[in-house]
């Protein structure tokens, strides 16, 4: 086991988040691999340990960590149980699996798991940087939002706090994602956001060309959105550039209509009857 952090470190406070580097452990047993990304974070001034097996999550408590990265074949037949104990051990804890080649079945079964992200060897290191980088801030966010704070919208009220929408108090049932995406929407207060910019503030990093990630998720939880509340449309396209969010009525007009009393003298005004109704009243 290679020890980068002091001793004295240990027992520090964490800094505030936004003002230190990330401090990772990397769990992997790959010498050629390890020596260049070590290499790549001591130039940057990145606080590390590197692991050559799991450790009991109680020490990664310990460490004070901004995110582990794990190469699952270096821990065997416990690598699926201890990526579990992990994701749920340490919610707070960024996750990325940094490993062999894999199938598409364990990739999904991974990131189901917990883990944030998934990157599979041979890689650069510093894509692996980028990915950790990513992962961070995501999770800073996330730490940053004031708990209990809530967004009301039309029917919806968006509680950060617990990562998910409702609509009469019955949850939507998002996906982190898909709540990272309406809460970014939201919190733009009416502004068009173009495609680029969700990217890269909820995936972490920049939009490959031709990339539809985000058209993909934006029309599943518009789904979710209008199943919930059917009477209301809050994600609005604006072609070409991106997505705004805004509570309207699903038929203006007809709410619009609602809003506005009768002619009088009109059969809906209340003050004229039908002749049985006001024969029956005489």
């Amino acid at each position: 086991m290679t020890d980068r952090f002091p001793g004295a470190e240990l027992e520090r406070p964490a800094a505030p988040a936004g003002s230190a580097p990330p401090r990772i452990a990397v769990i992997d047993t790959d010498s050629g691999f390890l020596q260049v990304l070590t290499k790549r974070l001591e130039r940057l001034g990145w606080e590390h340990r590197v692991l050559a097996t799991a450790v009991p999550v109680e020490t990664i408590v310990a460490m004070r960590l901004s995110a582990v990265v794990v190469d699952l074949g270096a821990l065997g037949q416990h690598g699926w149980e201890y990526l579990g104990k992990l994701s749920v051990g340490l919610p707070g804890l960024g996750v990325i699996v940094c490993t062999g080649q894999s199938t598409v079945a364990q990739r999904v079964r991974g990131l189901r798991q917990g883990a944030d992200d998934w990157l599979t060897k041979p890689c650069h290191p510093e894509e692996l940087i980028a990915r950790v980088e990513a992962v961070v801030r995501r999770r800073r966010r996330t730490e940053a939002r004031t708990a209990g704070a809530s967004v009301v919208a039309g029917e919806l009220a968006i509680r950060a706090d617990r990562f998910q929408a409702f609509v009469a108090d019955i949850s939507i049932d998002l996906t982190r994602r898909e709540f990272e995406l309406i809460e970014l929407l939201a919190s733009a207060e009416g502004r068009v956001l173009e495609r680029e910019e969700i990217y890269q503030r909820v995936w972490g990093y920049a939009m490959a060309r031709g990339d539809r990630s985000v058209d993909v998720f934006v029309r599943k939880l518009r789904q979710k959105l209008e199943k919930a509340s059917p009477d209301w449309r809050y994600i609005h396209t604006h072609f070409g550039v991106g997505y705004r969010f805004a509570p309207e009525p699903a038929d203006p007009e007809a709410a619009a209509l609602a809003d506005v009393p009768p002619p009088e003298g009109s059969p809906s005004d209340p003050s004229v009857r039908h002749p049985l109704e006001a024969a029956q009243l005489a």
